[in-house]
């Protein structure tokens, strides 16, 4: 067994501890601040929180001591909401989204979502390791040891199986914790043009059943949108992956009312994400069937749209927010998660510690693994940042600088 780890001398320490659920309202500021505190980690879970004093006459013989400088110390990110796998750029989209073209329109043409499906096809599954991984890392550096990644850029059998892989493999080699989704009903793909029935056919009868029998997501989302999937035919698959046991998520009122928020809440989705243009009415339903919404500042940035998610009417109704960056390549190609709480903080008005909760404790209980990660308690997983600030506000406070925490899984030291 490995020898226990001791990490002192913690300026400040930001547990998160508190109820064993989602924080919603005024929890979301509550941070279980530890001031002058250190951690005690055995078997990569951490054994004792408390005063540094307190926990350094607990450390066994033989145990490793980190001195943390007084510096402050927080859970690791949770990105719940990420495209990881795919082949291929759309720098080009990029550029003619600059010259004034809408999502909508690069789509209409052939591109978006359906060039990276050509891409992705055309690539075997070292190559989209390979990619996956380098990617993985860009998270890791900036502080993410949990992901939540997507299939949906194959949509057929093949290349849907193959991305699922991938993000298996990235799972067994660690270090960063991967939460697998199929979303498969990302878009209809151009040889079911015109036969969009028998693409959902397929999805429900035949790709969910074989999904769940090879163990390979714990998640099903659905893109419920007017260039994607109605809401009738979103509830078929969400209805199909609820009756083979997937957990549900939807991708919702990007871009219109009526587009997934009232689905989410029937169905009893875990989570309703983007929610750029949810009305009122949608968030009450959300919150009555208590489904988190996980919002997308950085599409709504990268895709140089002003509307983004009314975060403070979401606070202000006691929902359970979540943060996370919808990395992705034409609409979100963003890594980072403190860019993310940035953008929070300024765009939506959320405060620091608002946001810090929502892309950790919040995020980990949106992708069922609250009791594990998200927080820095006594049983939970030892995955922690050792920053080179002594504020949390710094997370959001400096904009896109080159954070560099170390970087803690399991209570290893990730070292890229």
């Amino acid at each position: 067994m490995a020898a226990a780890l001791a990490v002192v001398n913690i300026g400040q320490l930001v547990t998160l501890a508190g109820p064993a659920r989602p924080r919603v309202g005024g929890e979301l500021r509550e941070l279980g601040l530890v001031e002058d505190a250190a951690l005690l980690i055995e078997a990569g879970r951490i054994t004792a929180v408390g005063a540094c004093a307190e926990i350094r006459s607990q450390i066994p013989d033989g145990g490793t001591v980190i001195d943390a400088g007084g510096n402050c110390v927080t859970p690791g990110f949770v990105d719940a909401h990420t495209h990881l796998v795919f082949a291929g750029t759309r720098a080009a989209e990029f550029e003619q989204r600059i010259g004034g073209a809408t999502y909508q329109e690069i789509a209409a043409a052939g591109g978006g979502i359906l060039s990276t499906v050509k891409a992705t096809r055309a690539a075997n599954e070292d190559e989209l390791l390979a990619g996956a991984r380098r990617r993985r890392d860009w998270m890791l550096a900036c502080g993410t040891t949990t992901i939540e990644a997507k299939s949906g850029y194959g949509l057929e059998r093949e290349t849907e199986l193959r991305m699922l892989r991938v993000l298996a493999r990235l799972e067994e080699e660690g270090p960063a914790h991967i939460v697998s989704t199929l979303l498969a009903a990302h878009t209809v793909p151009p040889e079911f043009a015109g036969r969009r029935e028998e693409y959902v056919r397929w999805i429900v009868e035949e790709l969910i059943p074989e999904v769940v029998a090879l163990k390979l997501a714990r998640n099903c989302d659905v893109f419920c949108d007017d260039h994607a999937f109605t809401v009738d035919e979103a509830r078929r698959v969400l209805t199909a992956a609820r009756q083979h046991g997937l957990r549900l998520r939807v991708h919702a009122e990007q871009f219109r009312p009526g587009t997934g928020a009232a689905l989410a809440a029937e169905m009893g989705a875990a989570t309703a994400d983007h929610l750029e243009a949810v009305t009122e009415k949608g968030l009450g339903e959300l919150r009555e069937a208590k489904v988190q919404p996980v919002l997308l500042p950085g599409s709504v940035f990268a895709l140089g749209r002003t509307e983004y998610p009314p975060a403070r009417k979401m606070i202000e109704m006691g929902l359970g927010m979540v943060l996370a960056t919808d990395f992705n390549p034409g609409s979100s190609p963003v890594a980072s998660m403190p860019f993310v709480l940035s953008l929070a903080s300024v765009q939506m008005q959320m405060m620091p510690a608002e946001a810090l909760m929502a892309a950790t404790l919040n995020a980990a209980w949106s992708l069922g693994v609250g009791d594990r990660k998200g927080s820095l308690e006594a049983g939970k997983d030892a995955d922690f940042l050792i920053h080179e600030f002594t504020d949390f506000r710094e997370l959001a406070y400096y904009i896109a600088a080159p954070l560099r925490p170390r970087v803690f899984v399991a209570g290893r030291e990730v070292t890229l």
